[in-house]
């Protein structure tokens, strides 16, 4: 498995990932699919802010699975904390493909100097939850109830992982 960099080439694979777990899970918390448009703002937001999306590649070329941050909220004093996001095509799971790209995310928000990475994730997702914990991951909270999809209450956990000390910004 090889992992680099993800060019906008792949948005259509990353699309049919996207819209496999919205239809199928509980991993985005979201009802309508996402549409090639939104792919299209979705990897100019990536390039305008500098953040990564990093793909793992099986032998033939095709996307296994891909991994990106982005702006945990917008508000300059969040400046240095990212959300992100990983997700493995369904038929490529249990291959360690998650763990590849998790570390290859947080080299690559070490190499930008940020200083926390926040995961937020389905309570009910134990695959998840391993992944962050087994990459010194630590919980900070859960949020119960705050989303409702597949007629249920759902409840996230958010997860931190602390990248470097504090840098005095000046």
């Amino acid at each position: 498995m090889l992992i680099g960099v993800c060019s906008s080439d792949y948005a259509p694979e990353i699309l049919a990932i996207f819209n496999h777990e919205i239809v199928h899970s509980t991993s985005i918390y979201e009802h309508e699919l996402r549409t090639p448009w939104f792919m299209r703002g979705w990897f100019e937001t990536k390039e305008r802010g500098g953040y990564p999306v990093l793909g793992a590649f099986a032998e033939d070329g095709s996307l296994a699975g891909f991994a990106t941050y982005g702006a945990f909220r917008a508000f300059p004093a969040y400046g240095k904390t990212v959300e992100h996001s990983i997700y493995v095509r369904q038929d490529r799971r249990g291959q360690g493909i998650g763990r590849l790209l998790m570390g290859e995310l947080v080299r690559a928000a070490r190499a930008q100097d940020l200083h926390v990475m926040v995961g937020v994730i389905d309570a009910a997702n134990a695959a998840s939850v391993a992944l962050h914990r087994s990459a010194g991951f630590v919980q900070a909270g859960t949020l119960r109830e705050v989303g409702y999809k597949f007629g249920r209450w759902l409840d996230v956990e958010l997860y931190q992982l602390k990248l470097s000390a504090l840098q005095r910004v000046t």
